[in-house]
């Protein structure tokens, strides 16, 4: 029998958190489904901050040119404007949930800098910004007793009224959705949720990637949901390959934050030498996708399997009050900032694509909205400006709640009955090892054919392995039963499709989409669109 409820959001992350506090304050019954505890998301690994315009020596305006710059042509104007225009109201709210951000020795609020930003322009908790978040988040959850989290809940596939009468894509209108299915992972059984309105919050994509700087739980799970459900999907090509985490021969992919480029640390090849000028005139500030091409560069031009971050000029001081989270992680590896350097390279970290939304937060199907990393707005283009994305992520939850709040006002009708999950006659697998193999060639194709410099030979190298790898693995989900790791695996595949796709759409080179075959940019920036499921 399906629990249920009036809204159901899938994450709990800075967006999902504080769209279903919105929704809850409106009277209606709220269902948080995250895959592991309620604190793990992409937030609590936030280091940097949240961008936004809070000094009396900043414009919004200057904070919509320097977003526009990065996204290099192809974010949407009116977008970048009013979520940028909402930033400061929504920075007082999470100040209002008990969000204690940085302040200076006279009172005044600490602003960071981070490269592409004109201004001294981002708000931080020290180096734990997002933790700080969602920990106020989290209590404010805890509080209400409109809301039920169910956490070890897996989201698996969407129910929509389309798919319930079996109608052909497109052959009946009226299609909405209607709940979803979810595997409680403790007791290995899948469980039917039933609402009006369903909100996908589920992060980003990062574990298709070999190096990354995401949490494990970051494996595309809503845009996979989402385009099984024939949802619009665009842009997943542009991968923000964040240009400084720490390496270590072990694979430990510590994020080192922008922040500390912002505060004076300059980036030096093997040689010791400062590069940075060489690629850009705003040096170690430039925007990301710039900074992370340029280490590449000189990683392969020398052989090196790093290059080093100076922080020896910024002071003991300033690094430990500033930046005492990365300071305790460097020690803990031997490594003193304020004599030693750190090496670092760069690692997959942010999707600037996803699922197509509007400034409401709606997607193309009724009653199915999408926020933070999942979703896409055109807020970022084809490079998102250095914390713009919990500033996106708790804007467009806002946004997001309000619409979602006329919608059940309309008196949507519930379906009646939702069918349970079936197993069928699947059986347990013996063959495990078939998943951690075809796990570990996605990352290792995804890294070494889909990085940050792109060719079309490679990216058609890499669809032949990826579908190689759905073949088996669509075998694998109709005949076992299903759990976490395939549920996962299943996904990634898909995300994995859908950034090809819409890479090898991409004939030229723009943004964090760098190809050596179409060196140049088109004149006309057009979004591309994942090929429908």
């Amino acid at each position: 029998m399906a629990k249920s409820f009036d809204v159901i959001v899938v994450g709990s992350g800075i967006a999902g958190l504080s769209f279903a506090l919105k929704v809850a304050e409106a009277g209606h019954k709220v269902a948080i489904i995250t895959k592991k505890n309620s604190a793990e998301s992409n937030t609590n690994y936030a280091q940097g901050g949240i961008a936004a315009v809070t000094s009396a020596t900043d414009f919004v305006e200057m904070h919509v040119a320097d977003t526009l710059n990065a996204g290099d042509g192809l974010c949407d104007e009116v977008a970048v404007r009013e979520i940028l225009h909402d930033g400061p109201k929504s920075i007082d709210e999470l100040i209002r949930l008990g969000v204690a951000f940085s302040q200076l020795d006279d009172g005044r609020v600490s602003l960071g800098k981070e490269g592409g930003h004109t201004k001294r322009r981002i708000l931080h908790v020290q180096d734990v910004t997002g933790k700080a978040i969602e920990q106020a988040l989290l209590h404010a959850i805890a509080d209400s007793e409109r809301i039920d989290t169910f956490e070890h809940h897996f989201a698996v596939e969407l129910i929509t009224a389309e798919k319930l009468r079996g109608a052909k894509k497109g052959g009946k209108s009226g299609n909405r959705v209607l709940g979803l299915y979810a595997l409680n992972t403790n007791t290995e059984r899948v469980e039917t949720f039933a609402a009006a309105s369903v909100l996908l919050a589920t992060g980003g994509i990062g574990q298709v990637y070999q190096f990354t700087t995401n949490p494990m739980i970051a494996t595309g799970d809503g845009i996979a949901m989402a385009h099984r459900a024939g949802v619009e999907v665009r842009n997943m090509e542009f991968i923000q390959f964040h240009p400084t985490a720490f390496f270590s021969p072990d694979g430990d992919r510590f994020l080192i934050s922008e922040a500390v480029r912002g505060e004076g640390a300059i980036l030096r090849n093997m040689a010791g030498d400062p590069f940075m000028q060489d690629y850009d005139k705003r040096k170690d500030l430039a925007p990301r996708d710039i900074v992370a091409r340029a280490i590449d560069l000189e990683m392969k031009q020398s052989g090196a399997r790093h290059v080093w971050l100076d922080t020896r000029e910024i002071g003991l001081k300033h690094l430990h009050e500033r930046f005492p989270n990365i300071y305790a992680h460097c020690a803990r590896r031997g490594i003193s900032l304020e004599k030693d350097m750190i090496p670092v390279v760069p690692a997959a970290h942010y999707l600037c694509g996803g699922v197509k939304t509007n400034l409401d937060g709606e997607t193309s199907l009724a009653g199915l909205y999408a926020c933070g990393e999942v979703a896409c707005t055109g807020l970022h283009g084809a490079n998102r400006l250095a914390s713009n994305s919990l500033l996106e992520a708790v804007v467009m939850a806002n946004r997001g709640a309000v619409a979602v709040n006329n919608y059940l006002a309309e008196k949507v009708p519930k379906q009646s009955k939702l069918p349970d999950w079936k197993d069928g006659d699947v059986r347990d697998s013996d063959e495990r090892v078939v998943l951690s193999h075809n796990w570990e060639e996605l990352k290792r194709t995804l890294w070494d054919y889909v990085g940050i410099v792109r060719t079309t030979k490679r990216l058609e190298r890499a669809r032949t392995r990826i579908q190689t790898l759905e073949s088996e693995i669509n075998d694998y989900y109709w005949n076992f039963k299903v759990d976490e790791s395939l549920l996962e695996l299943r996904n990634m595949i898909l995300v994995a499709q859908l950034i090809i796709d819409c890479a090898l759409q991409r004939k030229e080179s723009r943004g964090l989409h760098f190809t050596l075959d179409y060196p140049k940019q088109k004149k006309k920036a057009k979004d591309s669109l994942a090929e429908p499921s």
